[in-house]
């Protein structure tokens, strides 16, 4: 089994072009092996609907640190697997656009999957919003928190395995640059 990297970012407003909180949890050989959650200072203003929908506004994050700041943090732990998130184009798309605009060099590709995708496939027949998928895998969640959304996507992939999914069929390329 690969080593994935689950994340799921939550974002201060509706151009979802900056992070407020990132949450990450790192599966290998079968586990959920480590887990980090952070919140992020987006250096711009929050939308009304997006701090009721997560709780994050200006005060949460004003000791936070800078998405450059954090991401000497945690480039080691995102470079070291293949990224999956829920619903990934969303997060995928944060992140390519923090790592634009702060003038971040990364690589200009990352493998991830989808567990969105993957559960289409995989579960047809019903819906795949995350809430949905942990009532039926009985999964805890605090939805629209990053460390409880990336840990939860992380129990939905290793659920997808223990069921036969296969990882090859899964793993797409996402171009960063």
């Amino acid at each position: 089994m690969y080593r994935y990297i689950a994340f799921d970012v939550e974002t201060p407003n509706r151009y979802n072009n900056r992070m407020s909180a990132i949450g990450i949890a790192v599966i290998e050989q079968g586990e959920i092996t480590e887990e980090f959650f952070s919140y992020v200072n987006p250096e711009t203003r929050f939308d009304t609907f997006n701090t009721q929908l997560t709780g994050i506004d200006e005060n949460t994050v004003k000791d936070a640190p800078t998405f450059p700041q954090l991401w000497r943090r945690i480039e080691p732990l995102m470079s070291s697997g293949i990224l999956a998130a829920h619903n990934a184009v969303f997060d995928m798309g944060v992140l390519k656009h923090c790592l634009r605009d702060y003038g971040i060099p990364w690589k200009a590709t990352a493998k991830y999957c989808c567990t969105v995708q993957m559960g289409r496939r995989l579960v047809p027949g019903m819906s795949h919003s995350l809430n949905v998928m942990c009532d039926h895998y009985g999964i805890h969640l605090n939805h629209h928190q990053a460390d409880s959304d990336s840990r939860a996507c992380a129990e939905i992939l290793l659920r997808y395995f223990a069921a036969g999914a296969q990882e090859r069929d899964f793993i797409r390329t996402y171009r960063l640059i």
